[in-house]
């Protein structure tokens, strides 16, 4: 499995009301419906406010590297970035996940 990991910072000036945040969210949202090979699409907004906190977060899984490979250029996820990169900056990780520790 392989986990696609988002921070997302709000850009300056730019809150959560921000129509253009609305406009944003709601293709996010909608990307699990249009991109297949999605396992997981958790994420949420940052629930405690501290130094050098992100402002939301997504934590989706992918079957297989190419299911992952698929989504970057995927044209519902390029629109949704196109919409991001007006509001907000992130970082981003992708790893392989292999068995889980429970210990």
């Amino acid at each position: 499995m392989f986990v696609h990991l988002v921070l997302i910072k709000l850009k300056p000036g730019v809150t959560r009301s921000d129509p253009r945040v609305a406009a944003w969210q709601a293709v996010f949202n909608e990307l699990p419906k249009k991109i297949g090979g999605i396992l997981r699409w958790e994420n949420g907004w940052n629930a405690r406010e501290r130094p050098g906190s992100y402002d939301f977060g997504l934590n989706s899984a992918f079957a297989t590297r190419e299911d992952l490979e698929a989504f970057g250029p995927h044209p519902a996820h390029q629109e949704m970035v196109v919409r991001m990169r007006e509001i907000a900056d992130w970082v981003m990780c992708d790893y392989e996940v292999g068995e889980w520790i429970t210990d």
